[in-house]
């Protein structure tokens, strides 16, 4: 499974150089990461609600070039990889003009509670929609 959507650059994210922030970077990977789960049927809030909380614990981004006011991005997300106590997603941001990368970033996620007790498993209904994901994933692993 794979979600892709389209931002524009505005000047809020950009920095005293005229280039995107790094930090703006992150803003948008997260919103892809929102939207790949409700793509899969599971609104943060509920989750919540339901006391699952998904924290991000690990982050690797690798910055290859940078995005500039007003360009045109377009931001892909899809799970790499699930087991029982983790899911990584796989990200990029490209140009949607000429598609050239400014941004990968492999994001690995962990269920908890919200007192911020981790479940040493999954919950149940994450896992089925992370394992049913996975299955229809192709490789988007970064080299």
């Amino acid at each position: 499974m794979k979600h892709e959507f389209e931002q524009k650059v505005y000047y809020s994210d950009t920095d005293a150089y005229g280039v995107v922030w790094h930090g703006s970077y992150l803003r948008w990977l997260e919103m892809g990461r929102v939207e790949i789960c409700e793509k899969m049927g599971h609104n943060l809030l509920e989750l919540q609600a339901q006391n699952i909380v998904l924290p991000v614990i690990n982050l690797n981004v690798r910055y290859k070039s940078s995005a500039k006011l007003n360009d045109e991005m377009i931001i892909e997300t899809s799970i790499q990889k699930f087991n029982s106590l983790s899911v990584t997603f796989v990200q990029t941001i490209r140009s949607k003009v000429t598609n050239k990368l400014f941004i990968e970033a492999l994001v690995e996620l962990v269920a908890i509670d919200n007192n911020g007790k981790l479940y040493r498993k999954m919950p149940q209904l994450l896992a089925e929609a992370f394992e049913k994901a996975t299955e229809k994933n192709e490789n988007y692993a970064i080299k």
